[in-house]
This record gives structure tokens, sequence and C-alpha cells, in this order.
């Protein structure tokens, strides 16, 4: 397996394949590069070479207890693009994955990066507080953390056929391979990882991350997203970024890199290539 090692000792897994301009992709909690099946092999057919990395706790990475924070996860970033010595790349990241992006951007620099594109991202930040009412309460995380614990499996079956693909909608057809699929990723990570990664993704606030960000992002979002609901999320991080661009969905679900491939690949390219 091709692996890069971090600064504090930490093994990360990642794919590259093909040649020409650099895609990098980030992957969403608690899953693994292996959820951008459709997007690196559209990509690698465009012609573009295609990185995907497994963040460090999750999928073939080290399975390590600590570092589950947004600085060691934009840090392992940087360890995979330097040692890749990747240039005019451009960084996709959904759900967590766009928070990993954002603060890359924000904590390293935007010397080998092109454009970003941030999916169903987490930033600005999720968690209500008094400097964003319009937040989820901490309980939701919580008990996201509480089922967890109490049996990982059987919650993230339920995460999959529920909400994260909004196949509890009333007239949804549930797709039992993409289920089982996302199920795969997630016990394949580190259960500590996991639930450390609950409060990263969900505490961290990119505020001050977005306003200093100048390459062209793309902030594409559903208005139906379960998990990170719209209003607190796309919309606001458009505005905070210094060269940020909107592409608002209506029905899709969180995790419409998967469901919705086709569309979401499209218009990737379109706004890589413009």
């Amino acid at each position: 397996m091709s692996t890069v090692t971090t600064r504090d000792g930490v093994e990360i897994f990642y794919k590259d394949w093909g040649t020409g301009q650099p895609i990098v992709f980030s992957h969403g909690w608690p899953l693994s590069a292996d959820d951008w099946d459709a997007q690196l092999l559209f990509f690698l057919g465009k012609g573009y070479r295609v990185i995907a990395h497994d963040r460090r706790g999750h999928g073939r990475s080290a399975q390590v207890g600590d570092g589950h924070d947004m600085d060691h996860y934009a840090d392992d970033l940087a360890a995979v693009v330097a040692h890749l010595d990747l240039e005019n790349a451009i960084h996709v990241g959904h759900s967590t994955g766009g928070g990993e992006v954002v603060h890359y951007l924000a904590r390293h620099g935007e010397s080998r990066v092109a454009k970003a594109a941030i999916i169903s991202a987490v930033p600005p930040v999720m968690v209500k507080s008094p400097a964003n009412p319009g937040g989820l309460p901490k309980d939701v995380f919580d008990t996201l953390q509480a089922q967890l614990a109490a049996n990982r499996s059987e919650f993230y079956l339920g995460f999959a056929a529920g909400p994260f693909y909004n196949y509890d909608r009333p007239g949804a057809k549930p797709s039992e391979a993409i289920i089982r699929n996302w199920w795969r990723q997630g016990m394949m990570g580190g259960a500590k990882a996991h639930y450390d990664g609950i409060v990263a993704f969900s505490q961290t606030d990119f505020t001050a991350d977005l306003g200093k960000i100048g390459v062209p992002v793309l902030v594409m979002h559903s208005e139906d997203d379960q998990i990170v609901p719209y209003a607190d999320a796309g919309p606001l991080s458009a505005k905070l970024l210094k060269n940020g661009v909107l592409k608002t969905y209506k029905g899709f679900p969180h995790g419409m890199p998967t469901t919705h491939a086709d569309v979401i690949n499209a218009d990737l390219l379109e706004f890589i290539t413009r």
C-alpha cells in the first residue's frame, strides 16, 4: 500500500492514480478514500491525476489514539501533498473533508493550490452557540457519541440507511449496496478516531479560515441535507470566502456525491475547467 508517515509518526494511506493536473479528495466522517470511487474514476477518465487519502484513524491509515482534530487533519493532508510534491492542485472535500480542506488552505497556504470545492461541508461551524444561533444543539452531537460508544455497528447501519442518504424520506428507494458500503467503510476505521471526530467536525469554527482563502472555491450544498443543515452552512461559507461560488441543490441528500454522482461530477468538472 502507498503510505506517508507524518511528523508525529502516523502512517497515512493514499491512492494516487493517473497523470495530469492533480485533484485531491478529502472524505467525510467516518468513511475512507473509497467513498470517492465515483469521482476518482470519472476524473481519471478525463485525464486528471486523482489522489485520495484515508484520514488518520480511518480506513487503512493507522488507528492511533490521538490527533483527531482539524489541526492534525490539515497537517496530514499537507504531508500527503508534500510527499507527492503536488502543484496547481484542486482540492475537493466532502462533509468533514470540506472542513479539512478549508483548514488546510488557511493553515498551510495556497502556493500549491489552484482551486477548491467543498461539498455538504461542515464550515463555518455546526454547533449552536451565541455566535452561531442557527447551529445544532450540542446535545445532538453528544447523542451521536453515545450511540457510537454503545453499538457502533448498529449505529452506522442506521445512519447510512436513514438520514445520510435521505433514505428515511417518503418515497425513497434505499440502495442496500450503498448502505452496506457505507457501513463497511465506517467499520474499517477506529472507534476512538470516529468518537473524537464528532467533536472535530461539530465544534471547530472555520469562520476565520474561510476569510483567509483567496483561490476560487465552489460551495456545493443541498437544501435537504439532514446531516449538515443548509441554512447554517453552504450560504454562510460562500459569503465568508473571498472568491466563493454557491451551488445549491434541491432534494439531494448529504451523501450526494454517491447518490447523484453524475450531477456532482459534471458540476465539478465545469468549475474546474472554467
